[in-house]
């Protein structure tokens, strides 16, 4: 996929502001004196007198949004996962989550691919505690066209999001016809031989690896499931009764994320093997973004290994 372009999800993020903003006066945008890094001084730039740097203070942050958004507004709150999941969950939880309150929280540098930064800021627990919260939803999108179609939804449905967004850039393959809807999976390639559930950065790897075990003769059914929370279980069930095995992949502890949901529908369901393919309960470390993933087995090649044990058991 080298040729196709690439476009980091954050960039998105911040595309989609603007395109929010320019409809919308009631969108408000808050950050954590991070508005480089999180694309949203995008929307700074046009909206300045709607764009609120709360500095480093992500709990007291949190708690403003929840503010603003009891006066008509509608908040989209900016920082990294590590710190709007992991510093601020108990603002999330207790202001956001509990009087259900309308507060987008938009989290980028997600996962293991933030890189460089290293294990501090590589969060990889971001879906497991927001998953956790009553009434959130949880997503993440898999390229640029997902990502700004995902904003507008979020802001069009009630109560608190959590979307997570991705440093690095990644392929984009879907046209500006894609319909995105709350809730709702994605089939990309059919098969029956085995389906694949990606969400994220890892829907492009996945896709590949469908593709290459298709070479192989194993006929793999790719799902990008872009809502984590409320989980499409329709389409999960449909897919283990059908192709009989499941594979899940995301750039997340396989605790916690989206194996656990999948594999959790599916022992209340339609009992089948499931192999979760992520970060297997372990830190990060600094290091480039891409061979991170090859050390952490979030690649094509990694997918594809995974699968054959599976379909060949």
């Amino acid at each position: 996929m080298a040729d196709v372009k690439k476009i980091a999800t954050r960039d998105s993020y911040g595309n989609a502001l603007v395109e929010l903003g320019n409809v919308h006066e009631n969108v408000v945008v808050l950050d954590a004196d991070l508005a480089g890094a999180t694309k949203s001084g995008t929307f700074k730039k046009v909206f300045p007198n709607r764009h609120f740097n709360c500095g480093i203070a992500e709990c007291n942050m949190v708690d403003v949004g929840a503010g603003l958004s009891t006066m008509g507004l509608v908040p989209f709150v900016s920082t990294f996962a590590m710190f709007a999941a992991g510093r601020a969950y108990e603002q999330v939880r207790n202001t956001i989550g509990y009087p259900h309150l309308n507060v987008k929280i938009c989290a980028t540098h997600g996962g293991i691919s933030v890189g460089e930064d290293g294990a501090s800021h590589q969060c990889c627990e971001d879906f497991a505690l927001m998953r956790t919260i009553p009434g959130m939803t949880v997503m993440c999108p898999s390229d640029d066209v997902e990502a700004r179609k995902m904003v507008h939804a979020a802001y069009e449905m009630e109560g608190p999001v959590y979307i997570r967004f991705g440093r690095a850039a990644t392929p984009v393959y879907h046209d500006e016809s894609y319909d995105f809807t709350v809730g709702k999976g994605e089939v990309i390639q059919d098969g029956m031989d085995v389906a694949i559930i990606a969400t994220g950065i890892l829907v492009p790897e996945a896709i590949e690896a469908g593709k290459q075990l298709a070479d192989m003769g194993i006929r793999a059914r790719v799902i990008n499931m872009a809502t984590i929370k409320p989980l499409d279980e329709d389409l999960v069930i449909q897919a283990a009764r059908e192709c009989g095995k499941i594979v899940t992949v995301e750039e997340h502890n396989i605790l916690g994320g989206l194996g656990e949901a999948v594999a959790a529908v599916l022992a209340e369901h339609v009992p089948v093997p499931v192999h979760r393919i992520g970060v297997r309960d372990a830190f990060g470390h600094s290091g480039p973004a891409a061979e991170l993933l090859k050390q952490f087995g979030l690649t094509a090649k990694d997918i594809v290994a995974q699968t054959k044990i599976l379909v060949e058991k």
